[in-house]
C-alpha cells in the first residue's frame, strides 16, 4: 500500500512539474517572439509608421528650406569628383565667383526637389505591414530608414530627376556649368575634356541627403525620450 501511494505521489509531482515547465516554456517563447511585451502587433506597426512619418516630414521640411543643403556641412553639394581639377583651374584663373555661384545653384536645385519627396514617402509608409514593423523594431537604429529607402528609391529618383533638371536651369546652374566647362576645355594642353551628367549627380546627392536626414530623425526618436512627441511613440520606443 505504501509503495502504491509513493508511486501515485510521484506521478502527481511529475505532472505538476511538467505543467510548471510547460508554463515556463510558453512564457519564454512569448518573450522571444514578442519584441515588445505588453504591446500588440498593430500598436508596434502603427508606432513605426508614426516614427517614419515624423522623420520623413521633418527631413523633407528641413532640406527643402532655404539653405537646407547649402548650410548643412554634412550634406552640402560640392563639385562632382571628376570636376575637382576643373574647379581648381577655374579658381586659379580668378573665377572664384563663378565656381561659388555654381555650388550655390546646385544646392538650391536639391532643395527644390526635396519639396516633392514627402508624398512618395507617406505612400510607402502606409503600405508597411505588421511584419515589416516588427522586423524594423528588432533592427538597427536606422532600420526604418533602410526600409523606406528600399521602397522609395526608384520612385524618388524618377521624381527628382526632371525636377532637378528644371531647377538647375531655373537657378542658373546649367549656365554656370556650361561656362565653366567651356572655359576649362579651351585651356591649352588640357588633355581630358569633361562634361559629367549634372542632373544625375545632383539627383544622387539630393537623395543621399534626404535619406541621411530621415536616418538622423529615426536615431533621435529611438535614443532620445524627448523626441517621442506622441503617446504611441513613447509606448513603442520606451523600452526596447
Amino acid at each position: 500500500m505504501r509503495y502504491i501511494l509513493f508511486i501515485c505521489l510521484s506521478l502527481i509531482s511529475s505532472q505538476s512539474n511538467a505543467q510548471i515547465l510547460k508554463g515556463i516554456l510558453q512564457k519564454a517563447t512569448k518573450i522571444v517572439s514578442d519584441p515588445k511585451p505588453g504591446l500588440n502587433q498593430d500598436e508596434i506597426a502603427n508606432g513605426l509608421k508614426e516614427a517614419l512619418t515624423i522623420g520623413a516630414e521633418k527631413g523633407c521640411s528641413s532640406l527643402s528650406a532655404p539653405d537646407g543643403f547649402l548650410k548643412n556641412a554634412a550634406l552640402k553639394i560640392l563639385m562632382p569628383p571628376e570636376a575637382q581639377k576643373l574647379e581648381n583651374t577655374i579658381r586659379s584663373l580668378g573665377l572664384n565667383q563663378l565656381a561659388d555661384d555654381f555650388i550655390v545653384s546646385v544646392n538650391r536645385a536639391a532643395e527644390d526637389a526635396c519639396n516633392t519627396a514627402a508624398p512618395i514617402f507617406l505612400k510607402a509608409i502606409k503600405e508597411m505591414t505588421i511584419t515589416d514593423g516588427i522586423q524594423i523594431l528588432r533592427g538597427a537604429d536606422t532600420a526604418a530608414t533602410y526600409y523606406l529607402k528600399s521602397k522609395t528609391q526608384n520612385e524618388l529618383s524618377a521624381s527628382f530627376s526632371p525636377i532637378i533638371k528644371q531647377s538647375l536651369e531655373k537657378v542658373g546652374a546649367t549656365k554656370y556649368w556650361d561656362k565653366m566647362i567651356t572655359t576649362y576645355n579651351k585651356i591649352p594642353l588640357v588633355n581630358k575634356k569633361i562634361n559629367p551628367n549634372l542632373t544625375a549627380y545632383v539627383t544622387e546627392k539630393a537623395m543621399f541627403g534626404i535619406y541621411t536626414e530621415i536616418a538622423m530623425q529615426e536615431k533621435e526618436i529611438r535614443a532620445n525620450p524627448l523626441a517621442r512627441t506622441t503617446a504611441l511613440l513613447k509606448l513603442v520606443f520606451n523600452k526596447k
